[in-house]
């Protein structure tokens, strides 16, 4: 830990925050019911087994105790059936089943946003974040090194006193330019963003969970806008067979299904949710991991190919891309698989709408997606 001085920063022993018992469980039950889509019995019942693992808990704090104290501050809650008997619940004193809370629901976007907005200031310079702002009209907060080319209303004089002292202190007292530090601003123009989540059969197969991360990319994006931009819009569509909007506060139960993957209904209504939209900026946020294989006929049937790119569905999706293009609507796509004739159709996707893609694993996809988002909500797009 730094401590301030006259000429500069004392280090001391790093001492890490007293937690209570409550606090440490809270923070592991919180991963673990992100995981089991808000199933809190089964949340519970995974606590249970790391408790015997890894002795979480002592006679003075038991699971017993925290799942009592979940209820007091208003995180779980527990239903009985509408005859006003006990249900079959294992949980708690044996009473109704336990569901998770508007709470615990906030609480979860926000520990979301913080796990990925932390790795992002943590980063260091470089990101997109901080280093392609450019000018603007409206202060952001946050500081950053002088780059050759910013203007001087920019700087923030007080920081860059402040930097003057503590690098050459009161005696020597001098400014120079490594000490310079400057307030990045952006525009004011809106940005209306849906994020289109991939929910096919295959977000978990091959022994991997992908529909998790993507769900938490899902809460943090949603809380980052609704904390930090709140003029700005956030729709969120799922995609399997069909596609359907889902609102911010059903995301932690989100759950894979049996499905096929029609990215063309997933496009159709992210462009008509963002037609009803009145600001200029728009864009489109795919996360997939597979490549489409289903599209819904007029009258009704569902047309399937899971064996290679089928040349039908493949065309209907460059022609949707085209479309958004037309719209002034880009789409940025986050694959998150690495076959290479995948890579090749979200090349060529990517192509007919002058988007963007980036091919990625499961690490890294948050903070990926968070710079580009600030990235894009400081240009002007033309209307």
């Amino acid at each position: 830990m730094a401590m301030n001085t006259r000429k500069g920063f004392r280090f001391t022993t790093y001492e890490a925050p007293d937690q209570t018992p409550f606090e440490k469980l809270f923070e592991i039950f919180q991963e673990l019911v992100t995981h089991t889509s808000g199933d809190v019995e089964e949340a519970l019942d995974w606590l249970r087994e790391l408790d015997k693992e890894y002795e979480l808990t002592d006679e003075d704090y038991t699971i017993d105790d925290f799942i009592e104290d979940l209820k007091a501050k208003g995180f779980i809650l527990e239903e009985f059936d509408t005859d006003g008997e006990q249900g079959d619940g294992e949980e708690g004193d044996g009473g109704g089943s336990l569901s998770i809370t508007a709470k615990l629901e906030r609480a979860l976007r926000k520990r979301a946003l913080e796990q990925i907005f932390g790795k992002l200031k943590r980063s260091g310079s470089g990101n997109h974040k901080t280093g392609k702002s450019g000018r603007g009209d409206e202060h952001t907060g946050e500081f950053r090194e002088y780059r050759f080319g910013d203007a001087l209303e920019h700087i923030s004089m007080t920081e860059s006193l402040k930097n003057a002292q503590i690098n050459h202190g009161l005696d020597s007292f001098a400014l120079s330019e490594e000490d310079l530090v400057v307030e990045d601003t952006q525009y004011k123009a809106q940005m209306s963003t849906v994020l289109m989540i991939d929910i096919s059969h295959s977000m978990i197969l091959y022994g991997e969970d992908r529909i998790t991360p993507a769900k938490k990319v899902a809460m943090a994006l949603a809380e980052l806008i609704t904390t930090r931009y709140p003029k700005d819009t956030l729709d969120i569509l799922v995609f399997g067979n069909d596609a359907w909007p889902i609102p911010i506060k059903d995301l932690p139960y989100l759950k894979v299904g049996p499905y096929h993957t029609n990215t063309v209904a997933g496009l159709q209504l992210a462009m008509d949710m963002l037609r009803r939209k009145r600001n200029t900026n728009k864009q489109i946020f795919m996360i997939t991991d597979g490549k489409p294989s289903c599209l819904r006929l007029p009258n009704g049937d569902y047309y399937k190919n899971s064996v290679g790119l089928d040349d039908y569905i493949v065309e209907k999706c460059y022609a949707m891309a085209q479309q958004a293009r037309k719209l002034h609507i880009p789409i940025t796509t986050f694959m998150i698989a690495q076959d290479p004739y995948l890579m090749q159709f979200v090349r060529e996707f990517t192509q007919a709408n002058k988007g963007k893609a980036f091919y990625t694993g499961l690490k890294g996809l948050g903070e990926m997606i968070f710079e580009d988002y600030e990235q894009n909500r400081r240009k002007r797009i033309k209307g």
